[in-house]
């Protein structure tokens, strides 16, 4: 019996010997086999990184100093005053796409670093995430912005997961923790990640939570129970980057951030971007191609891509300089279309008036007024209106609201004002106004010009060409502040416009510093008219007996 037994016994010995010894004959294989594909795979991985083709143009030509980021000197100065001090802000930038957003941002942190009372420190990293692309799981798995929580039930928990413990992941919000998270086209952030991200900024900190962890387990880590009770840490400054207006961005983050603004380039600006990145390729381009790059592209992206286009073209060629031939094969097979820059006219003229409307958000562009005022000799005289409609449509939010224009709003008001103010009787009159070129018109900021046009009709007074207007006009006879004034002072001046009358509760300090355009302010319909036809000092640029001209256009306005 007792010799069974061991019999048995060194027969179950032998079967577990065996069992083990496959096992770590096993273990070894895969070993061998996980090291010798590790090699493979990482001398494939290094021959890769060995092949390496020359820098893009747009790589080459990436600003690596805040002097490189052309025309947005306001908003890079905005920019410092709200990040680089002792209590950096959180930001929205607003701009058109290609104006140095990304750029700036990025130069600003590494300008912060440097700075004596800066919260920054040297280590402090940039973190850039796209909105457009975040996606997050429902249950928790997965979310790269704000962190998640990968649970022992789901696949890959590994060792922690075997011993039933929920495991942290950390997003971007922790990773940018002590300096900036970026993060580009914000107003395409999905609504809840947008409210989880605000409670981030106001705790400084993410909370998770998981229906696996208990406080009382023993198995889990010390790591991880803090992480579950105290957060992790996120306390960082958002920048965020849009190409959406202020009014398509919710109030909840608008009201956390300094809001500034990027303006689009003109067509200068996009010249000397043109010229820099040519230079940086070791190339030379003419005056005239420069000129074209600046009539058909609207940002810097799309300059740099012409320019490395045509200089493909021009070394095919065997020339190290571009010229116009160059780059109007470019904008031939590319399909461009030449940005809209308006001018002023030639010549004054009765009852035409520049105004200045800004479109597409941040766009300023000439608006040209025209009116026509003739007696009528039997009734009562009519207003026709054209270039805009009784109604329009606008989308705030994501929603749609018809209203009546306000544009119409504003010539009614003038209609009132001209009677009640300057008595002149307007239904003696068939009036009819034309906002040319169909130019949007939205907003009540082109009720001067509109007030000046029909003054100038009816009294057959002509407006001086070189001059421009703003504002809303009161029923009182007020001239009301309007937005967006610094970007229709550049653009009256860039269309050739000598002097502007903008509301005088609009006047900034800055404005002293604008040279090459006369800025007057004005606070009453009295002022307006009195700068217009009584005290002009501008003429036809075109005329070459000015100052008879000059004394002409006082007196009729005296006689009137």
């Amino acid at each position: 019996m007792a010799s069974l037994v061991m019999v048995i016994q060194l027969f179950f010995t032998i079967v577990i010997g065996l069992y083990f010894w496959n096992a770590l004959k096993t273990q070894q294989n895969s070993r061998s086999l996980i090291t010798g594909d590790n090699k493979k795979e990482m001398e494939k991985l290094k021959k890769m990184r060995e092949v390496k083709l020359t820098k893009p143009l747009s790589e080459l030509s990436r600003p690596n100093d805040f002097s490189e980021i052309i025309g947005q000197e306001d908003g890079i100065k905005a920019l410092k005053a709200a990040l680089c001090g002792s209590n950096p802000q959180h930001v929205i930038i607003y701009g058109p796409p290609g104006v140095g957003k990304t750029a700036a941002a990025r130069l600003v942190l590494e300008y912060t670093k440097f700075q004596n009372d800066s919260p920054f420190g040297r280590n402090a990293k940039f973190v850039e995430i796209d909105a457009t692309t975040l996606r997050f799981d429902d249950r928790g798995i997965a979310d790269p912005l704000i962190g998640s929580v990968h649970d022992p039930i789901y696949q890959g928990a590994g060792a922690l997961g075997v011993a039933g413990v929920p495991q942290p992941r950390p997003g971007a919000v922790t990773k940018a923790h002590g300096g900036i998270l970026f993060l580009d086209e914000i107003g395409e952030l999905h609504p809840i990640e947008l409210n989880k991200l605000l409670k981030v900024l106001e705790d400084r900190k993410v909370f998770l939570d998981s229906a696996y962890y208990n406080s009382d387990d023993s198995n889990i880590p010390t790591y991880i129970k803090d992480i579950f009770e105290n957060g992790l840490p996120a306390d960082f400054r958002l920048i965020g980057a849009t190409t959406r207006r202020p009014e398509e961005i919710s109030p909840a983050i608008r009201s956390r951030c300094v809001e500034i603004f990027f303006t689009a380039l003109n067509s200068s600006e996009i010249c000397e971007i043109a010229e820099k990145a040519v230079l940086k390729i070791g190339r030379n381009i003419t005056k005239d191609a420069c000129k074209l790059i600046g009539m058909y592209c609207s940002n810097a992206r799309e300059a740099i891509n012409l320019v490395q286009l045509a200089t493909g073209v021009a070394l095919q060629d065997k020339r190290y300089e571009l010229n116009a031939e160059d780059i109007k094969w470019v904008l031939d097979v590319g399909r461009y279309i030449p940005r809209y820059e308006k001018s002023i006219r030639e010549n004054p003229l009765v009852g035409y008036v520049n105004g200045v409307a800004v479109i597409d958000g941040d766009n300023g562009t000439i608006l040209e007024i025209e009116a026509s005022a003739v007696i009528r000799k039997f009734g009562k005289g009519s207003v026709k209106i054209t270039g805009i409609i009784e109604e329009e449509t606008i989308e705030v939010n994501n929603k749609k609201i018809r209203r009546k224009s306000t544009a119409l709003c504003s010539v009614q008001n003038v209609l009132t004002v001209l009677k009640n103010r300057l008595n002149i009787d307007c239904d003696k009159y068939d009036i009819h106004i034309n906002f040319a070129e169909s130019v949007p018109v939205d907003g009540p900021s082109a009720g001067t010009a509109i007030l000046c046009s029909v003054y100038s009709a009816i009294m057959k007074l002509e407006v001086s060409n070189v001059l421009a207007m703003t504002g809303e006009v009161s029923l009182q006879g007020y001239v009301k502040p309007v937005g967006g004034v610094p970007i229709k002072i550049k653009a009256a001046k860039q269309a050739g416009v000598k002097k502007i009358i903008i509301p005088s509760e609009n006047w900034q300090d800055s404005f002293s510093n604008i040279s090459d355009i006369e800025i007057v302010t004005v606070s009453n319909i009295d002022q307006l008219i009195d700068e217009v036809f009584l005290r002009k000092s501008l003429t036809d640029n075109s005329s070459d007996n000015n100052e008879d001209e000059v004394s002409v256009i006082a007196s009729k306005g005296e006689t009137a």
